[in-house]
């Protein structure tokens, strides 16, 4: 079942808040227990690990930053009757 908009908008603001500092949390811990590899090495590390939490995730994140389609809609719809157009 898909989420509506609202719903998405919610868990991306939950995901950000709560579940980003936690997975922060967890990549600085994997990389105290690498006993402080190469630079390229910590590097290659961090990039895997900033785009892996971002992938189980992108169905929620996907439109956020545009407007409600539901809204737009309903706006139009507002626009077209106030006009007494069909």
């Amino acid at each position: 079942m898909a989420l509506s908009y609202k719903a998405r908008r919610r868990w991306s603001l939950i995901i950000l808040l709560v579940g980003m500092p936690a997975y922060v949390v967890v990549a600085v811990t994997v990389m105290n227990w690498l006993d402080r590899p190469s630079i390229l090495v910590e590097l290659l590390v961090y990039v895997v690990l900033g785009i892996a939490w971002a992938l189980p995730f992108r169905f929620v994140f996907r439109g956020i930053g545009k407007a409600d389609p539901e809204d737009v809609a309903d706006q139009s719809d507002r626009e077209h009757s106030e006009d007494g157009s069909p």
